[in-house]
């Protein structure tokens, strides 16, 4: 068995990164649809919704960071144009949304595909012995999981 620098299988890695690049870009493109979400939001709700926004996609460009940085600790190359990321997209693009419902919805849509990557990233992780990204990993889910649940009570699920 061929091994990284970090003593993890070389194969498995490779496997991992590729995935997590998957992640970065439906990342990219959750992020610029927050923006957009954030940058056009009307009606009665719209200095609550305008500020959480802002926090949900700071806390994007954070983790499209870390991912990032992981993807190159385990030596592979992170996506960097928007083609690539476009291509590997899954979450829904908010394109023109001002209505609060609509916006949080599309949130909400976003955060469960990002969710459905991750754990399959989780389980490769666990897998390969790479606490690293499992670490990484498990706390996205839990934060993301309980924004969901927020999101669902500000609509009234």
């Amino acid at each position: 068995m061929s091994t990284t620098v970090l003593g993890l299988n070389k194969e498995k890695s490779v496997k991992t990164a590729k995935d997590l690049n998957v992640l970065l870009s439906n990342f990219q493109v959750y992020y610029q649809s927050l923006r957009g979400l954030h940058w056009n939001i009307k009606g009665k709700n719209f200095f609550e919704l305008h500020v959480k926004f802002e926090e949900l996609y700071n806390d994007s460009q954070l983790k499209i960071d870390l991912i990032a940085e992981r993807i190159l600790t385990l030596q592979g190359k992170p996506l960097h144009t928007f083609a690539e990321y476009s291509s590997l997209a899954k979450v829904p693009v908010a394109k023109n949304i001002s209505n609060d419902i609509e916006a949080v919805e599309i949130i909400v849509n976003s955060l469960s595909e990002l969710l459905s990557i991750e754990r399959i990233i989780l389980e490769e992780s666990g897998d390969a012995n790479d606490e690293g990204t499992n670490s990484m990993m498990s706390d996205f889910i839990a934060e993301q999981e309980k924004t969901i649940w927020m999101m669902n009570a500000w609509l009234g699920k």
